[in-house]
């Protein structure tokens, strides 16, 4: 029998609590705290101070207020003197930024990334950025780690990518190499794009308050990360949700990863391209091109969106028998695709999906657009402060 926990790990684990939900929501008064974590108001009076002591948090009476007596202090994340380095490698750019407590992008970094790109070409430009950064960094600042996501299957006890077809990696200690690279950043939390995406839309972007959430990332592969019951669903060692090599179609193109009739052989950039006739071209500028024709009456863009959308809302009604999400996101350049292809995605997926299963869901683009991965990125780093602020 587990002994009940002692008043020590009790007021560490309210710490915590507490300093993640300012993180998530941002300013929230000690009123408001008192009624969201249901503890009482000399119980947050006490931790709003000790995480003002450690650093963590600021403690303000409110701008504007209409009520009588004495207003209810605001606690704010510190922001500015609190963060973490968020780094990106997707198929086409390599990204970093500086992310404060409470998920605010300080500074922010990007570069192209040439397809065929080696890990140590790639590794090299991102922790020059990360030198760059630290020149703005203020006195004082408390570094608190880096996350690193990545366009591939990523392998979660070490960070090992194991399978990157669309960036042509395969067995790549990347998170290793990068902090390497950068000399004194300490280890870096290594996560697939699609998860980390995921988990910051959850928490606070197009599908907050919502927990059972499919995100699809898409450029020329396809990446899922998956919500269900307000947790990730990773699998074991991590692999979970590469949705993008569930194979749709037996008889169909050959997949980077081997296999035949991949779902993002239907729905990724080549499969876009080459049906509106520019399979000459890459990149996501020439998806946009296509999406773009296709708004102005382009008969080839247009066909070839609406058989993109039609393989799209295929896979999206089968998750949704598997996974009976209330929301689906569409990330990368599927936000695009989806964006002109709603219509023909919805009466696919009405087709497949069971009328139970899929009556409540919503199909939505990312609150947070791009910055998902950057913003999800430095979530990796910052887990360790939240959940236990005072180590």
């Amino acid at each position: 029998m587990r002994a009940a926990p002692s008043q020590e790990e009790v007021r560490r684990h309210n710490l915590g609590t507490l300093l993640r939900y300012v993180h998530i929501h941002g300013a929230t008064s000690r009123a408001e705290l008192t009624t969201k974590l249901g503890l009482n108001r000399s119980t947050i009076g006490a931790l709003t101070t000790e995480l003002a002591a450690a650093g963590l948090v600021t403690e303000r009476p409110p701008q504007q207020t209409s009520r009588a007596g004495r207003p209810s202090l605001v606690v704010r994340p510190e922001s500015a003197q609190v963060y973490a380095y968020a780094l990106a490698i997707e198929v086409d750019r390599l990204r970093a930024a500086r992310v404060g407590l409470g998920g605010r992008i300080l500074d922010r970094r990007e570069t192209d990334r040439p397809r065929g790109m080696q890990v140590i070409d790639a590794v090299q430009p991102l922790a020059g950025f990360v030198h760059e950064m630290r020149l703005d960094v203020p006195e004082g600042a408390r570094y608190v780690g880096a996350g690193l996501a990545v366009a591939g299957m990523v392998r979660r006890d070490d960070g090992m990518v194991r399978l990157a077809p669309t960036i042509g990696w395969v067995e790549e200690p990347v998170g290793e190499a990068l902090s390497n690279e950068i000399g004194d950043v300490g280890p870096i939390a290594v996560a697939n794009i699609a998860d980390v995406s995921a988990l910051v839309e959850h928490s606070r972007g197009a599908a907050a308050g919502r927990d059972n959430v499919i995100y699809l990332y898409g450029d020329v592969g396809v990446g899922g990360g998956i919500i269900a019951g307000g947790r990730r669903v990773t699998g074991h060692g991590g692999y979970g949700g590469e949705v993008g090599h569930m194979v749709v179609n037996p008889r169909g193109r050959r997949c980077g990863c081997g296999s035949r009739g991949c779902w993002e052989t239907e729905i990724g950039e080549y499969a876009l391209l080459e049906l509106a006739g520019r399979g000459h071209l890459s990149g996501r500028e020439a998806v946009l091109g296509v999406v773009d024709a296709a708004m102005r009456g382009d008969w080839a863009a247009q066909q070839a969106v609406r058989k993109v959308g039609d393989w799209i809302g295929l896979g999206v009604g089968n998750l949704i028998n598997i996974f009976n999400p209330e929301a689906v996101i569409f990330g990368g350049t599927l936000r695009d695709v989806y964006l002109v292809a709603a219509a023909q995605i919805r009466s696919r997926l009405n087709e497949v999906a069971l009328p139970a299963c899929r009556e409540h869901v919503r199909l939505r683009t990312p609150e947070l657009g791009t910055d998902a991965a950057l913003i999800g990125a430095a979530e990796l780093a910052f887990e360790r402060l939240l959940a236990d602020p005072l180590l």
